[in-house]
């Protein structure tokens, strides 16, 4: 009789241990980032990424160096690439599943050539200089006429709207009149 009664608590025991619920899961990190917007454009080569985290006390890494956290809210500076930067956040804390998150961010330094045709040349070297950018006059009137000191920017090239880089030299089509 000691026999049935042990096979049949061995029995239940092992039937028990298959009826048990995994432990739940922890709860996640919660990782929010507030600036910038995924997808931005920028034109500084470097960038402050500003975000909140749940609990105040996980850490997070941003490109796998530990960023500055208080109260639940980061941030760091990152340097970037000129084009597109991926820039990979990631929050841990103890008993705590970790958040990952990414962010696009695009390094664009280009300039947009200014419109300045009409202006005389000197107005518009200014304008081109204050973008950082380097000029050239090239002249289409007469020798007569580039004795007078009136000229005025025709066209450029790049035209007016196109991205440049910074140091690009721009040509200055002038003339007394553009007519």
């Amino acid at each position: 009789m000691r026999r049935p009664a042990l096979l049949l608590v061995a029995g239940l025991a092992v039937a028990a241990c298959g009826a048990d619920t995994p432990p739940p899961r922890p709860p996640a990190v919660q990782l929010y980032l507030d600036a910038p917007a995924d997808g931005a454009r920028v034109d500084a080569r470097t960038l402050e990424i500003r975000g909140r985290v749940s609990p105040a006390s996980a850490q997070v890494r941003v490109l796998g160096r530990a960023a500055e956290s208080a109260g639940g809210r980061f941030s760091i500076e990152v340097a970037l690439s000129e084009g597109a930067n991926v820039v990979d956040v990631s929050a841990t804390a103890h008993d705590r599943a970790p958040a990952l998150a990414a962010l696009r961010v695009t390094l664009d330094t280009r300039v947009a050539v200014p419109d300045v045709t009409g202006l005389p040349s000197a107005q518009a070297a200014s304008r081109l200089d204050a973008l950082g950018l380097r000029f050239r006059e090239r002249r289409t009137d007469s020798f007569l006429d580039r004795l007078l000191p009136a000229r005025e920017v025709c066209t450029t090239e790049p035209e007016a709207g196109s991205r440049v880089a910074r140091g690009s030299e721009v040509v200055l089509e002038v003339a007394r009149d553009c007519a």
